[in-house]
């Protein structure tokens, strides 16, 4: 396929054009709302942040998004299975199962690994849980976001095909940005992503950090041990375990990557200037470790050893 096809091709990618009035309608709805009954679900300052992030991404985003839909249509062409699977409904469905199996490790790693980290993290440096946070996307993960997906052209999904599910997903995504959503039934809670779910996600609270990363699905979580169920006895607290104090666009994208750097300046040894960049967010050389398996395991000792002194009370 030419240039000239490949942009043609690119160019039918058009679903946000569909959804992004949807979203807007839908944030306008959840802020009147808000004003007569719950005025706490906004921050103006905040609001402004994540409208000002969700402009940046969609510039940013265009040219990596450009540059891996023609590796995508390359490696198509190379796969085996290209005149197979087609766009018949059973494909739709494996594409939707591999796509949010994929996504949930993209998003993990964005967790675990702290240069990936840098690119998500302002995305969870929204003090609100709104629609306004859900257009507060990462823009620095958008560098390495498609990489993940690279596999499925050469599993015969054609390109397009893989966008549409990547759009669809993250149309659903929007709609757990909310407070507004108790729980749902039973049944759905265990098997999809939910508000209640995703709220947890969004939590600084240390029994909630790191969980819940799946997309429109929760078993992933379930099955990889990443899963947290929100308690009515600890409300999500939303944020960074360390808020930002600037809400500049330029600070919100960027201020943890100007962390890592001044980490790896000061670190001594090779081997410690690596592990800033590629363990988990909170590892220090010289100071506590603030990761959050390492907070967690912290709490549940010290609530063991307080159920170990009352019973010996």
């Amino acid at each position: 396929m030419d240039l000239k096809n490949i942009i043609n091709e690119f160019s039918q990618d058009d679903l946000i054009y569909v959804f992004l009035p949807i979203f807007f309608a839908a944030l306008l709805i959840e802020w009147i709302y808000s004003r007569r009954y719950r005025p706490e679900l906004f921050e103006i300052g905040d609001t402004k942040a994540s409208i000002w992030m969700m402009l940046l991404v969609g510039v940013v985003d265009l040219a990596p998004k450009f540059l891996a839909f023609i590796a995508l249509v390359y490696l198509a062409d190379l796969s085996p299975l290209r005149d197979i699977v087609r766009r018949q409904w059973w494909a739709w469905v494996l594409l939707f199962l591999l796509d949010d199996f994929i996504y949930y490790w993209f998003h993990r790693l964005n967790h675990q690994v702290r240069l990936f980290w840098a690119g998500h993290v302002s995305h969870h440096s929204a003090i609100r849980m709104n629609f306004a946070t859900a257009l507060r996307q990462g823009v620095g993960e958008r560098l390495h976001k498609y990489l993940f997906w690279l596999p499925l052209p050469l599993l015969g999904f054609d390109p397009l095909m893989i966008l549409t599910v990547m759009a669809w997903n993250l149309f659903y995504q929007y709609w757990l940005h909310t407070e507004l959503i108790g729980r749902l039934p039973t049944w759905f809670e265990w098997i999809f992503n939910t508000p209640s779910h995703h709220r947890v996600h969004h939590a600084s609270n240390i029994r909630y950090l790191d969980c819940n990363h799946g997309g429109m699905l929760i078993i992933w979580d379930r099955l990889f041990g990443s899963f947290s169920k929100e308690v009515a006895t600890e409300k999500p607290v939303y944020g960074l375990t360390t808020n930002i104090t600037s809400l500049r666009p330029i600070d919100v994208a960027t201020h943890e990557y100007r962390a890592i750097l001044s980490d790896v300046h000061r670190a001594t040894s090779w081997s410690d200037k690596l592990r800033y960049l590629f363990l988990a967010p909170g590892w220090s050389h010289d100071g506590e470790d603030k990761r959050s398996k390492v907070l967690r395991s912290k709490v549940l000792r010290s609530n063991s050893d307080s159920n170990t002194d009352e019973v010996a009370g």
